[in-house]
């Protein structure tokens, strides 16, 4: 389906990643686009009529900037051009909802357990025979899916920075899993990143449900004096016994999962979805990869990969849900991000620091858990392999950095991957084979 919002419309794609190719592809045969990227190398066959550069940008006219959601305003090379056109600048998901604007979307955003959540909520309605489809930051861009019909169902991951430039996608149900202290190198502080945000709630129309946690400070401070048009759901996690008992996968029974599923189940029960469903969907969910995947488990050992994790707020789940802790973290820390584990599990946590920001880690950690210095991810490796011969108690080697990647990866998945390469290359046990 092709809005005609968008017919022969002079359009402006700013940055050609997965987003821009996304809209590229479903613009081009009826709209007027032109592309521009700050990495001018993006240009080839394919794409070389549609690219401009920043002169002639700045000389056309456009009725629209689609801006993909890696470009920051205030540092690109047309930050001034974009300043002054924000009213120009949408999203693809803003494309998205002009073509499908009667479709049910569950609009799933928040700091941790985003694509984790979308995965679990996606199996349920997949086993319920419902025509659903997973889009926005995990599975297809949104204007790649084929076959759209009257009653199929989005489950969108969306981050903070694609909801804040969007100007017309709505939601019919919004999920706020958590707030913490994150990406302030784009918004600057807490208070702009918490409304970039609740924007997803803002701007939801009548008999639309929105789903946020009950005692989170950081939020009830922004909602406590609005007027919302949505209806406002707030989760308590009162539920965690009843999950402890139905819930046999070991995948999930960590602190940060046990809090998400809370609001699976609570957006499963809107679709009247019985319990033996979701759970039986959640049983057997095997999660998803480098995001507090288990890979091994056992002879007393169990070795995590959460090379997901960017920030505290993302570990701190796994590090309160393990007793006896081989922690390997390190890499570039979040702006504003601070290590507030409750001191009754720092005595289950030997850290062994990696990565370029090694004197920022051990201060955080001073006076509180134990660590070490180690050079890199493969000396961690083997300065563990080490430290725990002697170790006969029941031990968990957890991978969960709580940084970004970016000062010796690629990103995440390369990260991960590497990890589990250097844990097979170890060979912690001999010939035992790995889970995943």
């Amino acid at each position: 389906m092709f809005s005609k919002f968008f017919v022969k419309k002079k359009i402006l794609i700013y940055g050609l990643g997965l987003s821009g190719n996304s809209c590229l592809k479903f613009l081009k045969k009826k709209s007027f686009v032109k592309i521009f990227d700050d990495d001018y190398s993006l240009k080839n066959k394919k794409n070389k009529n549609f690219f401009l550069k920043k002169n002639d940008v700045i000389k056309s006219k456009f009725d629209y900037i689609i801006l993909s959601p890696g470009i920051d305003i205030k540092k690109c090379y047309l930050k001034r051009y974009l300043t002054k056109n924000w009213k120009k600048i949408i999203t693809e998901l803003d494309i998205f909802q002009k073509c499908y604007p009667h479709n049910k979307k569950i609009t799933i955003t928040g700091t941790n357990g985003k694509s984790t959540t979308c995965q679990m909520l996606y199996n349920i309605f997949r086993s319920q025979k419902i025509d659903v489809r997973l889009v926005g930051n995990i599975g297809k861009p949104p204007l790649q899916e084929k076959k759209i019909k009257k009653n199929t169902v989005f489950i969108v991951e969306a981050s903070s920075y694609q909801i804040s430039y969007n100007k017309f996608f709505r939601t019919d149900y919004a999920a706020i899993l958590n707030l913490s202290v994150d990406h302030l190198e784009r918004h600057g502080n807490l208070n702009n990143y918490t409304k970039a945000k609740l924007k997803l709630i803002y701007e939801q129309e009548k008999n639309k449900y929105s789903f946020i946690e009950k005692n989170n400070p950081i939020i009830s401070k922004h909602i406590s004096n609005k007027n919302f048009k949505s209806k406002i759901i707030k989760i308590n996690y009162n539920k965690m016994d009843f999950f402890k008992r139905k819930i046999k996968n070991d995948y999930l029974l960590d602190k940060n999962n046990l809090n998400n599923i809370h609001f699976v189940y609570k957006i499963s029960k809107q679709f009247k979805i019985p319990n033996n469903t979701i759970f039986k969907s959640l049983n057997s969910f095997k999660g998803l990869k480098f995001r507090k995947q288990i890979i091994y488990d056992k002879l007393h050992l169990k070795i995590i990969n959460d090379s997901k994790s960017t920030s505290f707020s993302s570990t701190n789940g796994l590090l309160s849900s393990y007793e006896n802790i081989y922690w390997i973290v390190g890499g570039l820390y979040k702006k504003g991000d601070k290590f507030v584990l409750k001191k009754k599990y720092h005595k289950n946590v030997k850290a062994y620091i990696i990565g370029s920001n090694n004197f920022y880690f051990s201060n955080e950690f001073k006076n509180k858990i134990n660590f070490k210095y180690s050079k890199n991810l493969k000396n961690a490796i083997l300065t563990i392999k080490n430290d725990i011969k002697k170790d006969k108690k029941e031990k968990t080697i957890l991978f969960s950095p709580a940084a970004a990647s970016f000062d010796q990866f690629k990103n995440f998945e390369h990260r991960g991957r590497y990890f589990n390469l250097l844990i097979k290359k170890a060979n912690f046990y001999g010939k035992q084979k790995f889970l995943r």
